[in-house]
């Protein structure tokens, strides 16, 4: 053991390597670039296109954690920020003369205000917390931003009453708040207490599914609009309709409700009893959610499959919005980075005279004093996990997502030949491969089931064997000489 702790120490300063660090973005190149006579460079549309909202006749949106600007029908964007921080919400004043959102200019997110065409952003809020837009009051003169400057508890933010002249801001009186919008004549607001808008979760049934709430300032009272077990958010008001993206249909997808407030004979306040409230379908998405919409004097532009769609109000008729950003992109540009801090996981080879490394999506084998590092894998655009020599040294295998979902491979342990694809129609996350003593068979798990698959290398064929319930990757699996697979309880 003594041996094997000072080979670690040694190995571990693994040298900088080249990495090819492109991802498969739909890279924007200026469509109308010309370079020596050559006809103009055809550009495909942008994808990954964030936190959307609508004016008259334009679209801004985030792109790579910068503002950029469009026409309303599409075509080529325009930058209007470039901070090293991030750009968040931008939204168009009720003008469309001005652009506020929420910007990292000088360390912290704050609350800035631009001209539409761009210049020198204005910083209006100056507290040490994220100071995140939420909406533009209708005089135009002030802007409601969420905050936890405020609250006894991270878990939550309130609002604020921001004027574009500065000054300090108005605390409102509610207790929580996260994303509302305003009545055209401003006297009231519907809102939303929980926001998990951030989360990673789909089709969420809970405690934190957040309803919508209608708040009137002159009563300074507030009414539950919704009732429903999943998620209503993102509310937006526009005459007398409030459309909010909700999951409540068949295939439990976010897309955008309407809450017809004429249908309903206006929003007087109403008892648990009135409750549910009727409500229509506009948009049904069945592949993605519905996310960020945002609604401007006639439409709603929101993001689907990376894409902006634009929904006409009078129609209730969304389509794709054809965009191109040039943008340079800097941070997929192939460069040199230094893996030795992102080494995840390792095996030793039987001799102990090298051992393989996990760093960051490659498999390197390096030596322990003499030799050459290599890099057995070697792709950018694949991530391999888990790497594990064999116990003959021939092979070393791994798990890679180079299908789209973690299969297993193996290949030669001296970098010489392809790899070569063990299993099949993987559905689920992987972990540790681990080898028979005679190389032959491979036993792995995944997060489905207490299962552990034995796969031959050979011939493909699998086993299951039940694991009374423990999940093999939580286990720490060893193979013995005897045949049989030690697990740790």
């Amino acid at each position: 053991m003594k041996g094997k702790a000072t080979i670690m120490r040694r190995l571990l300063p693994v040298v900088a390597v080249l990495l090819n660090l492109s991802i498969p973005f739909a890279v924007a190149q200026s469509a109308r670039q010309m370079s020596g006579g050559q006809a103009p460079v055809e550009m495909p549309d942008a994808r990954m296109l964030r936190f959307p909202d609508v004016s008259a006749d334009k679209i801004v949106f985030v792109y790579a954690g910068d503002l950029w600007i469009v026409p309303k029908e599409g075509g080529l964007a325009r930058r209007l920020s470039s901070p090293n921080g991030q750009e968040l919400f931008p939204k168009f004043s009720p003008d469309g003369r001005t652009i506020a959102f929420s910007g990292n200019y000088d360390g912290n997110t704050d609350v800035y205000v631009m001209p539409v065409d761009g210049g020198t952003p204005k910083r209006l809020t100056h507290h040490p917390d994220a100071d995140l837009v939420v909406e533009w009051y209708p005089d135009g003169k002030h802007i409601l931003y969420r905050s936890q400057m405020l609250s006894p508890s991270y878990r939550f933010n309130r609002f604020f009453k921001q004027s574009v002249d500065g000054g300090l801001p108005e605390t409102l009186p509610l207790a929580y708040g996260e994303l509302a919008t305003f009545s055209p004549d401003g006297n009231r607001m519907v809102f939303q207490v929980i926001s998990t808008e951030f989360r990673t979760w789909k089709r969420y049934r809970g405690g934190m599914a957040s309803d919508l709430w209608l708040y009137d300032f002159a009563k300074n009272t507030s009414e539950k609009l919704t009732d429903f077990e999943g998620t209503d958010a993102v509310p937006m008001w526009h005459k007398n309709t409030i459309y909010f993206l909700s999951d409540r249909d068949e295939h439990k997808k976010l897309n955008i409700w309407v809450l017809d407030i004429a249908a309903e004979g206006g929003l007087e306040p109403a008892d648990s009893s009135a409750l549910p409230r009727k409500t229509r379908q506009i948009t049904k998405f069945i592949e993605y959610d519905v996310k960020w919409p945002s609604i401007g004097p006639d439409a709603i532009i929101f993001e689907n499959g990376g894409k902006l769609h634009l929904l006409d109000l009078a129609t209730e008729i969304s389509q794709p919005v054809s965009i191109q950003v040039p943008a340079d992109l800097p941070e997929v540009r192939t460069k040199l980075k230094d893996v030795s801090r992102y080494i995840q996981n390792f095996s030793l080879s039987p001799s102990g005279k090298r051992a393989l490394f996990e760093a960051r999506g490659e498999i390197f084998t390096v030596p322990q004093k003499y030799g050459s590092v290599r890099n057995l894998t070697n792709t950018s655009s694949v991530a391999e996990r888990f790497p594990a020599w064999s116990p003959d040294g021939k092979y070393v295998a791994y798990l890679s997502d180079r299908t789209g979902e973690y299969e297993l491979y193996i290949r030669s342990g001296d970098a010489t030949g392809t790899e070569k694809q063990i299993t099949t129609n993987g559905s689920a996350f992987r972990y540790r491969p681990v080898w028979s003593p005679d190389s032959k068979k491979i036993a792995f798990s995944d997060k489905t089931a207490p299962f552990l698959s034995l796969t031959s290398k050979l011939v493909r064929r699998n086993w299951l064997i039940k694991m009374n319930g423990q999940q093999w990757h939580h286990t720490a699996g060893r193979r013995t000489a005897g045949g049989w697979l030690i697990r740790r309880i």
